[in-house]
């Protein structure tokens, strides 16, 4: 549609193109821009309405009905869009209906180009344009009201259009979020599924894994056992083996021990019933030449007087021959059987122990050997090995007693073997033996079993006394090897060992301990040896070793006296040795001689000062030390 002075173009959307903006009664020719339909059938109401209530416009143009579109779904006329042009010229009307032609309608031109339009309210202008309201007809009515209806018809198909979008949308929205939970549940019941699945497995691997572990476990445990039993055996089998050798090896050492002590009581009871009996028969004789003379008349009186003399000196001469057999002081005999009495009852009580006690003390036995094996001359080495054989001796699962004979046996047979230090053993024996005092006895006795001079003693042959001179070289100490007496060189060597220990242990002295058998014991043993012994080989070797081990600290005590103890030697001791005219004996006294004149007694000994430090200048407080404890008495 399309008016002078602006157009007007009708598909849904109204658009207006103003060509002159003027208003008329404050309504203006020119709307706005981009009014919607219904905005301009608003506007055309509002200005029909003051048209019509105005005096000034004419009475055909006032509206006698509604403005009404018919819906084109009643009329049979089809409800696509239309177009109307209006021009100043002529008026189209335009409209599409399916098979129908376009036909065009004449309309009555209205032209605003000579009328003055102010933006004033003033009713004169008003009345001078009323004119233009008169070319309006009722088509323009009737195309308005079929507009709006189209309008309304096309907002309602609209509605119920989107409303079904909307509806199927939300349905589709729905079904779809519907679906997506439905899925996402299932993707997580399927994820649960799957973890449960997994935790399933793994836990079925680890269960088929643990048990075959355990089966492997199980079986390496299985072999070990096996393994072990069969260890076990074999070390009950080879201790057994041991044992029974190490019995019996014990049995023929008690037996060769036994015979050997035997003999050596034998030979000495022999000796002791040969003096008795002569001293009875020179006391019988005696006294039954007494009671002849006193009968006799007083003229014989002279030559039974002679007589008696001279039966007296052949009885003299007959008891010392027979006292020639034994050279011992009374008092060293007397300590010797009774350190050698002790010594045979500890070995009993041993011996029966070991039948009865479960543990095997073999063990002990070696360790204790060991340790003295690793004896030094080492001020450190001594004390250590000192404190770890008294734990030995301390230990409440070994008897004392045992460790103590196996202590002494091992210690005097050590002093043979080569390289030992005999100073060193002596100062780990003072240590030993202030903690564990009868230790010492039983030492004593196995220096007294080993070597006779360390009594003093010292046996002579004779027929009367000796079954046979073998027997007379076993009283001496000789060994026996496979039936074979042992050679007097090895003999000799032997002796000298023994009484090298036995110097070193009586000379030894340690600053706060107390040594049971020291210097004054090795006075006793000097003076009873040279009042008593005969000069020979045996006797020389042995003062000999003596006094090299303890001519020095002898002398520093009781200086005068050992000079005249040394006087005798060389006056006596030495002549009477050069009086045998034995071969084998000018190397011993030229040893002798050689430490007289050389004055050795003067010097201290190689060997007698420990390493580091001398043991007897270290101060050791006195009391028992933390790691030794005295023997509280028990036996076993």
């Amino acid at each position: 549609m399309i008016f002078k002075g602006f157009q007007i173009t009708i598909m849904g959307v109204i658009k207006l193109e103003p060509r002159c903006p003027q208003r008329i009664d404050g309504m203006a020719i020119d709307p706005e821009p981009n009014w919607k339909f219904d905005s301009l059938l608003s506007e055309l109401n509002s200005l029909e309405t003051k048209l019509s209530s105005s005096t000034n416009v004419p009475a055909p143009f006032a509206k006698s009905w509604p403005r009404y579109i018919s819906n084109g779904k009643s009329s049979g006329k089809s409800c696509k869009p239309f177009i109307m042009r209006v021009s100043e010229d002529e008026i189209y009307d335009t409209e599409s209906e399916g098979e129908e032609d376009r036909s065009l309608v004449a309309a009555t031109r209205f032209n605003c180009d000579a009328i003055y339009l102010s933006d004033s309210d003033d009713e004169s202008t008003f009345k001078d344009q009323s004119f233009l309201m008169d070319e309006v007809r009722i088509v323009e009515g009737a195309l308005c009201e079929l507009a709006h209806e189209h309008h309304l018809e096309d907002k309602e198909e609209i509605r119920n259009k989107i409303s079904a979008l909307e509806t199927d949308l939300r349905s589709g929205s729905e079904k779809s979020t519907s679906a997506l939970t439905q899925v996402e549940k299932y993707r997580e019941a399927r994820n649960e599924m799957d973890r449960k699945l997994d935790t399933q497995y793994q836990r079925k691997i680890a269960e088929a894994l643990d048990n075959h572990l355990t089966a492997v476990q199980r079986d390496h445990e299985l072999r070990s056992q096996i393994e072990e039993r069969k260890i076990r055996s074999d070390a009950a089998y080879e201790e057994a083996k041991r044992r029974e050798k190490a019995l019996q090896e014990e049995k023929i050492r008690q037996e060769k021990s036994k015979a050997e002590s035997e003999a050596r009581l034998r030979a000495e009871e022999a000796i002791r019933a040969a003096l008795e009996a002569e001293r009875r028969a020179v006391k019988e004789t005696a006294e039954r030449q007494a009671i002849e003379t006193s009968t006799r008349v007083a003229a014989r009186a002279a030559q039974e007087e002679d007589a008696g003399r001279q039966m007296n000196a052949n009885s003299a001469k007959k008891s010392q021959s027979a006292s020639n057999v034994l050279w011992a002081a009374e008092s060293a005999l007397n300590l010797e059987q009774a350190r050698i009495q002790k010594l045979k009852e500890v070995d009993e009580g041993n011996q029966a122990l070991r039948l009865t006690y479960n543990k095997d003390l073999s063990s002990y036995e070696k360790l204790i050997g060991r340790l003295i094996r690793q004896i030094s001359g080492s001020t450190e080495v001594v004390r250590e090995k000192s404190r770890e054989i008294i734990k030995i001796f301390n230990d409440r699962h070994c008897p004392q007693f045992v460790m103590v004979a196996a202590f002494a046996k091992l210690v005097v047979s050590r002093c043979t073997s080569p390289n030992t230090d005999a100073f060193a053993c002596g100062h780990v024996i003072v240590l030993v033996t202030s903690q564990v005092p009868h230790a010492m006895d039983l030492l004593l006795a196995e220096f007294h079993r080993a070597c006779i001079y360390s009594v003093p003693k010292h046996i002579t042959y004779s027929e009367s006394a000796f079954e046979c001179e073998e027997a007379y070289y076993q009283a001496l100490g000789y060994r026996v090897s496979d039936g074979k007496l042992e050679s007097t060189k090895d003999y000799l060597t032997r002796l000298e060992s023994y009484m090298e220990l036995y110097g070193a242990l009586i000379q030894t002295e340690v600053q706060g301990v107390q040594n049971t058998h020291g210097l004054k014991d090795g006075w006793a043993w000097i003076a009873r040896f040279l009042n008593t012994l005969p000069a020979n080989r045996y006797t020389a070797v042995a003062l000999s070793a003596f006094l090299k081990m303890a001519g020095f600290a002898l002398f520093r005590k009781y200086k005068s006296q050992f000079m005249k103890v040394l006087s005798n030697i060389s006056n006596n001791f030495l002549q009477e040795l050069k009086a045998c005219e034995d071969p084998g004996l000018n190397a011993t006294i030229l040893e002798i001689q050689s430490y007289l004149e050389d004055k050795r007694f003067l010097k201290e000994p190689v060997g007698r000062a420990l390493q580091n430090s001398l043991l007897s200048t270290v101060s050791i407080p006195e009391g028992p030390d933390p790691d030794y404890h005295r023997s509280s008495g028990r036996y076993y």
